[in-house]
Formats: C-alpha cells, sequence, structure tokens
C-alpha cells in the first residue's frame, strides 16, 4: 500500500467526493475537483489499485427491507488463545446478519453488531448459533432503541 505522504491535495479531494456519492459519473467528479476527465480516471484507478479505495457499495435500509431488530452484542471467550480467536473470527465471517465484529479492549472480547428481522430471529443468532460457537464464554446483548447517526463516510479533513 501505498504511503499517506503520496498524496496529493486532488487526491484528497477525490476521496472525499467519491465516498458522498460513488455513482458520481468521472465527468462530474472531474468538475468537481477541476481536472480534465482522464486525468482524473487515471487519478481513480491508482487510488483504487493502490488500496485507498476498497470498493464500491450501494446502501439499503434496513427498515424497508424488515430488518428492525440491531442488536450490540458482548462476547467474551472462555480463554483468549489464537485457536479460539480465530475459530470465533471465522465463524463471525460465515453469518450474514454479524454486520461488524471487533477484537476489544475490556471487558468483552468481541463486539458485535447484528441486525435481523425480528426477535425470534435473534433469539435463533444466538441460541442455535452463537452460543454453540465453541470458546463462546459469555454473551451480553443490546438493543438499539433508536439510531441517532451513521455514517460510512470517514473524516478525511484534517489528514
Amino acid at each position: 500500500m501505498a504511503d499517506l505522504r503520496d498524496l496529493d491535495a486532488i487526491d484528497w479531494k477525490i476521496l472525499d467526493v467519491l465516498q458522498k456519492d460513488a455513482r458520481i459519473t468521472n465527468v462530474d467528479l472531474a468538475r468537481a475537483i477541476n481536472l480534465s476527465p482522464s486525468p482524473c480516471l487515471a487519478r481513480v484507478r491508482a487510488l483504487e489499485k493502490a488500496g485507498y479505495i476498497a470498493g464500491y457499495v450501494t446502501l439499503l435500509d434496513p427498515l424497508r427491507l424488515g430488518l428492525q431488530v440491531s442488536v450490540f452484542i458482548q462476547v467474551r471467550l472462555e480463554r483468549q488463545v489464537e485457536t479460539a480467536l480465530d475459530r470465533f473470527e471465522r465463524a463471525m465471517q460465515e453469518r450474514p446478519e454479524v454486520m461488524e465484529c471487533y477484537l476489544m479492549t475490556g471487558d468483552a472480547d468481541y463486539l458485535l453488531r447484528v441486525v435481523v428481522n425480528d426477535i425470534q430471529a435473534l433469539q435463533d443468532f444466538i441460541v442455535n448459533f452463537l452460543s454453540r460457537v465453541p470458546g463462546v464464554g459469555n454473551i451480553q446483548s443490546s438493543f438499539a432503541l433508536k439510531q441517532v447517526k451513521y455514517q460510512t463516510a470517514l473524516p478525511l479533513a484534517g489528514l
């Protein structure tokens, strides 16, 4: 991966615009950053190749799709040995309802964000899957009552 010092002001502008609107046309992107389309496209391709742009996605509305339950689950393992950590992480990768999974410091070993359509689906996830992952010692859930802020754009200002 390239070094951050390799990015110039135009690269930063490209990244900022693209993370807010990944569907912007190259012509509109070039116009937004005051560059002609051909060099703009070359810069975008270079940013992709260097790994600064990991991919492009479409963000869906979970509520409109019936995914009404968002829960944060803290998981403590029985032992924090490499094999247990690897096994747990592989298991989380397999489950589509696990939106995010973080190895943590503090009381819990992992923090999960899980999205499901109802409480029954959450119960099924916890009882029939999560509690059966070898090495899981303790599970604590907290329901999100309201999403106050959600963003996908990284804070690029000041970098």
